[in-house]
């Protein structure tokens, strides 16, 4: 059995720009919290590369022995539509005021569609999982040290980070390397930036408009919380004033992630993180995705095929998988090709682990060990140092396809069996269901298939009911009847037809 609590496991963090041997604060606990949605529409492929890539950390670092409190937000409230310039509606408001429903309603629909979509991709869901409007009092706490500390300042009722106040007790820009005073030179002016003192101070609370719905009672009047603020109120109330891992989208390095340390430093007078880890963005045909451009995909586009650029729909596996492929910190290009070629590679390795019943008793129980032997065990090896090296999915996916063949020359008689002991066929079995399912999060193609099996019944469910519509009965009752026969029994309710399926 491999033991992964042996070796050591090395970390790039985006702090010191260098890979640094991982050694938890308060070992074996381990906190780490990570920058969730903003939940005002459906999940697209850039939700996805952040949830994989903290999925798979938070199952490697579980593998090592590590308890793991993963903590993942949803911003709720306070992300206004222009980031840098903190000007514009809500998001969460805007998308009410167009749907003309509540902002709580957005927030529910596009938090289910966010779990839905994720569920699908096999993330595991985070242990804490809090929200902006939620944690509004720890917000406001927060803010009044800052004040007290000299790190803010008052307009009108709106408190602004100071950053001039700041850079005289702490340097700025050290995460995402931004030199503030070139941010400042070439900044424009901007509607509602004259009450500031710097033009890239930020807000910690805005006074509310009359017409703005989501409002909260604060020392300094009616408002909400800056954007920046929630992540540093949440991630240290449940994970303390010091923690061990912080990750998101590198997208979120500046403004957001260099305001935490921020207001961190300026609450506690200390940084509120040991390793910072950022992954890289996605691109679809070359080009950053964006709805203007007409390359805009979300998941259930993904998954159905309903796109453009799409042929057809591709199983959560398949997008999982060809995430995987790419390190964390390597840009991921979509594209259907690449969704084509992902499928065939994810498929190969699936059709190798169904190898392992049919080649069951071919290994001497207590043969002497071969060259073959040495060179699968350095294999399986490999799969542990690639994931120690930065959790680096590709170089371990690439020794996976290494065993994968392997398994296919036995069973296509190019290697002998017998040059391979029981003892190591029962290593490779052992790394790659551990790697392939515990650790990069796979499934088998019989548990994504169960998905395709509820697409059917939901097809045959639309026929039936147009039949019922044409009063054919006797091929609406044939469908139920068949559809029983092989275990899925249909519900005629008030609000439609509904299915169960017998395991």
């Amino acid at each position: 059995m491999m033991e992964f609590s042996e070796t050591p496991l090395w970390i790039y963090n985006s702090l010191s720009r260098k890979k640094e041997q991982f050694e938890p604060l308060n070992p074996p606990f381990v906190g780490l919290y990570v920058c969730g949605p903003t939940v005002y529409g459906d999940p697209h492929l850039g939700h996805a590369r952040a949830a994989v890539t903290f999925d798979v950390i938070c199952r490697y670092l579980k593998a090592k022995g590590y308890k793991v409190r993963y903590v993942r937000n949803i911003t709720d409230v306070g992300h206004l539509e222009h980031e840098d310039t903190e000007q514009g509606e809500d998001k969460i408001l805007k998308k009410a005021r167009i749907e003309q429903v509540e902002p709580m309603e957005v927030v529910q629909r596009y938090t289910i569609s966010y779990h839905k979509g994720m569920d699908a991709l096999n993330c595991l869901r985070p242990d804490i999982e809090p929200t902006a409007s939620g944690h509004i009092i720890e917000q406001i706490k927060l803010i009044e040290k800052i004040l007290e500390n000299g790190h803010a300042y008052e307009v009108n009722g709106n408190i602004y980070f100071d950053l001039d106040a700041y850079q005289k007790d702490y340097p700025y820009g050290e995460l995402s390397g931004k030199v503030l005073e070139e941010l400042q030179a070439g900044s424009r002016d901007t509607e509602g930036m004259e009450e500031k003192r710097s033009p890239h101070d930020f807000a910690l609370w805005k006074i509310a408009s009359p017409q703005h719905i989501m409002r909260w009672h604060s020392p300094w009047g009616e408002g909400y919380p800056g954007w920046h603020l929630e992540c540093t109120a949440m991630s240290l109330k449940y994970l303390g004033n010091r923690f061990d891992i912080h990750g998101g989208g590198l997208d979120l390095q500046f403004p957001h992630h260099e305001a935490e340390i921020a207001q961190c430093r300026s609450a506690y007078g200390h940084d509120p993180v040991k390793y910072w880890i950022h992954n890289n963005m996605i691109t679809i045909d070359g080009a950053k995705m964006s709805k203007s451009a007409g390359n805009f995909i979300n998941l259930e586009e993904l998954f159905s095929g309903n796109h453009d650029k799409l042929e057809k729909g591709f199983s959560p596996m398949v997008v999982r998988f060809l995430m995987l492929q790419s390190h964390y910190r390597s840009n991921i290009d979509f594209s259907n090709d690449a969704l084509l070629a992902a499928e065939k590679g994810y498929h190969r390795l699936m059709n190798a682990v169904n190898l392992f019943d049919k080649l069951q008793g071919m290994f001497e129980e207590h043969g002497e060990k071969s060259d073959a032997d040495a060179e699968i065990i350095e294999l399986c090896r490999r799969c542990r140092d690639s994931m120690d090296d930065d959790f680096n999915t590709a170089q371990a996916l690439a020794a996976l396809f290494d065993l994968a063949s392997k398994i296919n020359a036995i069973y296509h008689k190019q290697l002998d069996s017998g040059k391979i002991t029981a003892e190591t066929f029962a290593l490779i079995r052992e790394t790659m269901n551990q790697f392939l399912f515990d650790i990069l999060g796979l499934k088998s193609v019989a548990e994504t298939d169960e998905s395709k099996t509820e697409d059917l019944v939901k097809l045959l469910i639309e026929i039936r009911m147009e039949a019922r519509k044409n009063k054919d009965f006797a091929t609406s009752d044939k469908i139920r009847d068949d559809l029983q026969k092989i275990g899925i029994r249909l519900k005629d309710e008030k609000n439609g037809t509904t299915f169960e399926i017998d395991h």
